[in-house]
């Protein structure tokens, strides 16, 4: 199964300064073409041996100081990213050939930023969050759904449902960006910002091009 790619490009000149305003054009492209959830990554995590994990999270903001999803800590990736920082992110948007990958170093958020995003959630979803223990074995599925009918009880809708404490926010500071157009003849463009710390400037990028 093969796909036949585009001819257009991505060349070093049309791209932005930093890597965040780059992502920023590509994300609005790829919701104005109708891609479903183009906010959908695969998040890869390793445990301390370094045996990896991934999983499809979603986005749910950006900015200069990296890119956010939310998880329980108690999860498979939570528990691996405390004792390895180390994470990658993919976009995946098959349907434009184009893929984002972002590696980088994996923390926290607060805890006032995590309970601003967890009021957003519907109800459901916020009842969800206390019911499952992320990645934890199960005896059946009406355990689970036995646990979501009690909260449903403790918290009716329109109560305020407070945010667990073991579930909040993940930020990837990204230490590498790489854009991949895809091209004709499988000779694809592949340009990859580098953060490098320097005095003169907190962030500072150079940008490289890589073989397809």
């Amino acid at each position: 199964m093969r796909a036949h790619y585009r001819a257009e490009g991505l060349a070093e000149q049309d791209l932005a300064a930093d890597p965040v305003t780059q992502f920023a054009r590509w994300f609005a492209q790829a919701e104005e073409s109708g891609l479903h959830e183009p906010n959908a990554m695969v998040a890869s995590t390793a445990d301390e041996q370094g045996r990896p994990s991934s999983r499809t999270v979603l986005l749910k903001r950006f900015d200069e100081r990296g890119f956010v999803f939310f998880t329980n800590y108690g999860s498979r990736k939570g528990r691996e990213l405390e004792v390895n920082p180390a994470c990658s992110l993919l976009f995946p948007w098959h349907g434009i050939a184009r893929q984002v990958i972002i590696s980088g170093t994996a923390e926290r958020t607060g805890r006032d930023e995590t309970a601003r995003y967890f009021r957003t959630r519907p109800h459901g979803s916020q009842l969800g969050a206390w019911a499952s223990e992320q990645s934890s074995a199960l005896a059946s599925r009406e355990e689970l759904d036995r646990m979501y009918a009690r909260l449903a009880e403790r918290y009716p809708e329109g109560e305020d449902v407070p945010a667990p404490p073991q579930w909040g926010g993940v930020r990837v500071r990204p230490e590498t960006v790489e854009f991949w157009q895809g091209r004709e003849n499988r000779l694809h463009d592949r340009l990859r910002y580098v953060r490098e710390e320097s005095a003169r400037e907190a962030d500072a990028w150079r940008v490289e091009r890589l073989c397809p």
